[in-house]
């Protein structure tokens, strides 16, 4: 959500533009003066490591047991289980058509080990830069290096801030060797594609209780530049006096345990992982139980700050409120639309700009999406925590297949045919050329898949995808590997959002 932080604290600038907030300036924000920068980070990560508990059932009774530890203790009980694109939350994937047509730096991407409820772990063999495929954040590194980060939440460190100042994208809390680490590009939703001369970003850095607005070295279309001088919680934020336009997602939830109707909360937000696992957070601390409705959440077209959008449905149903204003001090108090049908799916519920009536989101509702599989699911995570809690030299061994930690969670298991003929439909007539600059099919390939009887040109796309899986090594065919190839600047878009919806 386009951040316009709560109205407590004033931001004091020093001469060089920096600013120092100490809690005594804060209202309504009670610190204990005797805490050190670590005590602020414990409380955080206590919010965090609660992420998980939608995912791992086992692991909320953990955190409720122990919501004080702190990042560094959580982080020496390694695990060796690899994330979800869940787990973190979700990448930011911009599908802007204005960001598009701007230049993408690129960078080696990397696939981070989950190794405690919500904690990162990164294992960077040498120089360079590197961009964390979950979470977008992009490490610059003189050396070899281990890297544990964790996402915050904003709800706790937003009142650093006063009105002038707005979080552009996710806080994160990260430990590593500051002598090494040379710089964090920080992910953040703002669309900047015509007003890039219009904001000034900073990050806003917490340290001894108190918040530093630090300047930032650069930024592009979906990041800001900070030189790390020393690490605690820090994320993006932005200063501008015209309203914003953010990338959006929508998340769809809905109630359990209602045969005969249905009532859903319909969330709209900035692609921002900290907002979104504060979303997560709300959703399972209810008084009523929801499962979440996995459709595509990315909005196709901005959300702009203070406008007005309406949740419609092509079913008779209620909804409300009728309207939700984009900005922070609205969507808090009235975060998500209640949407509720007697009749049975399908349905399909679009999000609209109230004014112009354009169509932001949209997505059918069907009946298989409303099953509740919790309990299968939660049956079948324990069964896999018996089966892998064996031997040690088992574990050993599985530790052995999961040293490369860059392939990821979908390298190990090729696509299947479901899954590439998704990609061949987002294709367009460009699939040819990415056929053979980015998949390393030739001419005679292609030739040989234009001269077979298949008329149909999405079913020419599909045999050229799958040939390009058929000439891989086993286990090097799936989604991660097909990203890595297609991230292109000539790829559509929606090709990239999709692969990465898919992870």
């Amino acid at each position: 959500m386009v951040e316009d932080m709560a109205n407590s604290g004033e931001t004091k600038q020093a001469e060089d533009g920096n600013g120092d907030i100490p809690p005594s300036d804060l209202k309504g924000n009670e610190i204990n003066d005797g805490n050190t920068s670590s005590d602020s980070t414990e409380s955080s990560s206590g919010e965090s490591s609660e992420e998980e508990a939608e995912e791992e059932e086992e692991e909320e009774r953990e955190s409720e047991n122990g919501e004080g530890e702190s990042c560094a203790k959580e982080f020496s009980q390694e695990t060796d289980e690899e994330p979800k694109a869940t787990d973190s939350g979700n990448l930011l994937k911009h599908c802007c058509e204005k960001c598009q047509a701007l230049q993408r730096p690129q960078y080696d991407l990397v696939t981070p080990r989950k190794i405690s409820r919500g904690r990162l772990q990164l294992m960077l063999e040498e120089e360079g830069v590197y961009e964390c495929l979950l979470t977008g954040l992009v490490f610059e590194v003189s050396q070899k290096v281990r890297i544990r980060y964790c996402i915050l939440s904003w709800s706790k460190f937003g009142t650093y801030l006063n009105d002038s100042w707005k979080f552009a994208g996710p806080i994160f809390d990260v430990d590593c060797d500051p002598t090494i680490l040379k710089s964090i590009q920080f992910p953040h939703s703002l669309c900047l594609a015509d007003r890039d001369d219009e904001v000034k970003f900073s990050v806003l850095h917490v340290k001894n209780n108190q918040g530093l607005i630090e300047p930032s070295v650069d930024h592009s279309r979906n990041h800001i530049k900070w030189s790390v001088s020393s690490l605690s919680p820090v994320g993006p934020i932005v200063q501008t006096t015209k309203p914003t336009e953010h990338h959006g997602v929508v998340l769809v939830y809905k109630e359990v345990g209602q045969p005969d109707s249905y009532s859903f909360r319909v969330y709209l937000t900035s692609n921002n992982d900290s907002d979104i696992n504060d979303i997560r957070k709300e959703v399972r601390t209810s008084k009523k139980r929801y499962m979440k409705i996995e459709k595509p959440p990315i909005c196709q077209k901005l959300l702009k700050e203070n406008r007005k959008y309406r949740l419609i449905s092509d079913s008779e149903g209620d909804i409300t409120p009728e309207d939700i204003q984009f900005t922070l001090a609205v969507v808090k108090m009235k975060g998500y639309f209640e949407a509720f049908f007697e009749k049975h799916p399908p349905f399909k519920l679009s999000l609209m700009e109230a004014d112009t009536e354009q169509t932001v989101w949209s997505a059918i509702i069907r009946e298989r999406d409303c099953v509740d599989n919790s309990v299968e699911k939660t049956q079948k995570r324990r069964e896999n925590r018996k089966r892998s809690s064996t031997s040690e030299e088992e574990l050993t061994n599985k530790r052995v297949r999961w040293g490369d930690e860059s392939d990821g969670p979908g390298a190990t298991k090729d696509m299947t045919d479901q899954q590439l003929m998704s990609v061949a439909k987002c294709m367009g007539k460009e699939w040819k050329t990415v056929a053979i600059s980015y998949l390393d099919l030739t001419k005679l390939d292609l030739e040989d898949l234009l001269e077979s009887k298949e008329q149909d040109l999405t079913m020419m796309k599909f045999n050229m995808l799958d040939l390009w899986r058929r000439k891989q090594p086993k286990g090097e065919a799936g989604v991660t590997y097909l990203l890595r190839k297609l991230r292109q600047d000539d790829v559509p878009n929606e090709v990239i959002c999709l692969l990465q919806n898919m992870l």
